[in-house]
Parts: C-alpha cells; sequence; structure tokens
C-alpha cells in the first residue's frame, strides 16, 4: 500500500528510511498523476520489494516547500531516495514494466 505522507514526516518517511523509497510528487487534479496511482499501488504491494523498497505519495500543492526543494516542474515526478539523497527519478507516467525496471536498477537488482 502506498502511503500519503506531508511536510511533517517527510523527514522521518523519506530522509531517515533505512529502506529505499520512491516519493511520488503529485496532485490531486493531475491526470498522469491518477493514472500512475494503481501502478503505484500494484508495485507496492508486491512482495518482490516489501523488505528493501516502500512507495510514498506527497501532494506538491499541500507541501510546497519540498517540491520546491527538489526542483519538482513536472508531476508525476518519481524520486527514489537512499540514504536520505535521490539518486534517480523518473518524470511523468510510466508503464508497470518500465517502473519496475527501475525500481531494480536503483536497487541494483
Amino acid at each position: 500500500m502506498v502511503t500519503i505522507i506531508n511536510s511533517d514526516n517527510f523527514e522521518e518517511k523519506v530522509l531517515k528510511s533505512d529502506k529505499t523509497v520512491l516519493v511520488d510528487f503529485f496532485a490531486t487534479w493531475c491526470g498522469p498523476c491518477k493514472m500512475m496511482a494503481p501502478v503505484l499501488d500494484k508495485v507496492s504491494d508486491d512482495p518482490k520489494y516489501a523488505d528493501k523498497f516502500e512507495i510514498v505519495k506527497i501532494d506538491v500543492d499541500d507541501a510546497e516547500e519540498i517540491a520546491m526543494e527538489y526542483g519538482i516542474m513536472s508531476i508525476p515526478n518519481m524520486k527514489f531516495f537512499k540514504g536520505g539523497s535521490v539518486v534517480d527519478e523518473i518524470i511523468g507516467y510510466v508503464p508497470e514494466d518500465v517502473l519496475t525496471g527501475k525500481i531494480d536498477s536503483v536497487l541494483g537488482e
């Protein structure tokens, strides 16, 4: 299940996580974001990633300062964090196989 986070718990859930975290920067009004949501939900439930990977979402309208800090110009924008740093990203809608391929690459699998 994809967890929705906010400015208050971003540091705890993303920057201090011991797992690799994909942060989906989205907005409720964004069409491609709505298309991406079921793909992220499906991948987040895959047992293959359960112990080493997590997906969270943060609404750019509710967390403008974080969106600005990470240079979010287009959404959906999915940034991969490891050890508190961005290590890769995907901008725009992608199908499940592209997403899982990127996850596997980031995880070194």
